[in-house]
């Protein structure tokens, strides 16, 4: 799923900028990259050529409503009859997505919702935003180091000291990240490896975090020509209920550092 940048809103102190670190990508770590990105690429040209021959100028990535309902408008087209193909080009699209923390896959869970229903539409969501965020993890884990450093330094200070400090009830605390707008889940995903946060917990808490934020906009996507922007899906009531789980995430650390 994917959040806006913003600022950090966890009470704590960040500390001072230091000397940012100067690294850069050796040839292999590069041409992995490339690798990866290839590889999605032949994907969707594999579906491209199982389906039949037609007008597809309608395909590309979504960047407001309007061009959510073209997509959605002509997709239903083939969704009965090239289904497979459909679900393999979509999975691909938003894992790349996710991969590569290109923005817009808020429009690409609204049209699960808007194809497939809520319980598919949920279904797909959830895993392919999962899977997508483990790929981010792993290309990060290779190459994300120098890119972390240069884009978000501050940030990764102070994700860093969190972590540190919450090993015990890690995943408490990755949960409360996915289910408030502490910091953006693009941010997660990348730096979550470099600060030494495990794939298991990483896992975990990315496929239940997002449910609840995958359940909002995959049912908007069943009224996708109602919305007017995409401020109507996050209402005051929804971001409360999202905030109040995030709170409940964190409540056990909290308790028992009252204990301790």
């Amino acid at each position: 799923m994917e959040r806006e940048e913003g600022e950090t809103t966890m009470i704590g102190v960040v500390p001072a900028k230091s000397a940012t670190p100067i690294y850069s990508l050796s040839f292999w770590e590069v041409t992995a990259a490339s690798g990866v990105v290839l590889g999605f690429l032949l994907g969707l040209v594999c579906v491209y050529l199982t389906m039949p021959q037609s007008d597809y100028s309608f395909l590309k990535l979504p960047r407001n409503l309007e061009d959510l309902q073209i997509l959605r408008d002509n997709l239903e087209i083939y969704t009965s009859d090239y289904t497979v193909q459909v679900l393999v080009g979509y999975c691909l699209v938003y894992v790349f997505m996710q991969t590569f923390m290109i923005p817009g896959t808020v429009f690409m869970s609204l049209l699960a919702g808007a194809l497939f229903g809520v319980v598919k539409g949920m279904a797909l969501v959830v895993s392919t935003a999962t899977a997508g965020a483990s790929s981010c993890y792993f290309l990060s884990k290779l190459i994300g180091r120098p890119l972390l450093f240069s884009l978000w330094p501050d940030k990764l200070v102070f994700f860093q000291d969190q972590v540190a400090r919450r090993k015990d009830r890690l995943l408490n605390y990755m949960l409360f990240l996915r289910l408030t707008p502490t910091l953006p889940n693009t941010f997660i995903n990348f730096a979550s490896p470099i600060v030494d946060v495990p794939y298991h917990i990483f896992f975990l808490a990315t496929f239940i975090g997002l449910i609840p934020a995958a359940f909002v906009t995959v049912r908007a996507g069943l009224a996708l020509g109602e919305l007017k922007s995409l401020g109507d899906l996050y209402d005051f009531s929804s971001m409360a209920t999202l905030c109040l789980i995030g709170v409940l995430s964190v409540t056990p650390t909290l308790i028992s550092k009252k204990k301790a």
